[in-house]
């Protein structure tokens, strides 16, 4: 089970996502078994290191966030960066104002996280990060990779009313940012 997130250039995506799709699907046949996800990262940031090689090439100008699951290694994350390095992750964030965002999960991240404790974070990094006064479902997707009782792993997706709740819940409330302003530069 893998799933990828994209920052930068939506066309060099697609084409990088279908050979992912292409290489677990060649693993499955040939193997008979799900590719590793670390395995599947490596494929693809080798395919992107090589068009930084030659001139006459382009280099993919995109960057994933590629998490998964594998009987080995459990849950992982992976941030994947035009170049070809890639790099694993408890969390981690891509895109426009990402700098900022690490360092409220630097800060607030904590290993013994329960999945709303981990919605209610990134619900936080994102109204500090987003260009928007009101960050709701009409500008935003989630999508939870859980393991089940029965030990399933299963990715659903958040319906509308659970991303306006989550927002709204994690919204900053009145007078909170000028508070923490006004702490920051005391301090």
């Amino acid at each position: 089970t893998t799933f990828c997130a994209v920052a930068g250039i939506t066309s060099d995506a697609n084409i990088l996502i279908n050979k992912l799709r292409l290489t677990a699907q060649q693993h499955v046949y040939t193997y008979g078994e799900p590719m590793p996800v670390e395995q599947l990262v490596t494929s693809i940031c080798d395919m992107k290191q090589g068009y930084t090689q030659f001139g006459g090439l382009r280099p993919f100008g995109v960057s994933f966030l590629i998490a998964g699951y594998d009987k080995a290694h459990k849950f992982q994350l992976y941030h994947t960066d035009p170049s070809g390095n890639f790099s694993g992750w408890k969390a981690y964030a891509i895109g426009i104002n990402n700098n900022t965002a690490q360092q409220i999960m630097r800060q607030d991240w904590k290993e013994d996280m329960t999945c709303q404790d981990a919605l209610d974070l990134v619900a936080k990094v994102l109204t500090k990060t987003m260009d928007t006064a009101n960050p709701n479902a009409e500008k935003l997707e989630f999508g939870i990779c859980q393991t089940t009782e029965s030990g399933q792993v299963k990715f659903r997706m958040l319906k509308e009313a659970e991303i306006n709740k989550l927002m709204a819940d994690n919204a900053p409330k009145e007078g909170e940012d000028d508070a923490a302003a006004a702490a920051a530069s005391s301090g």
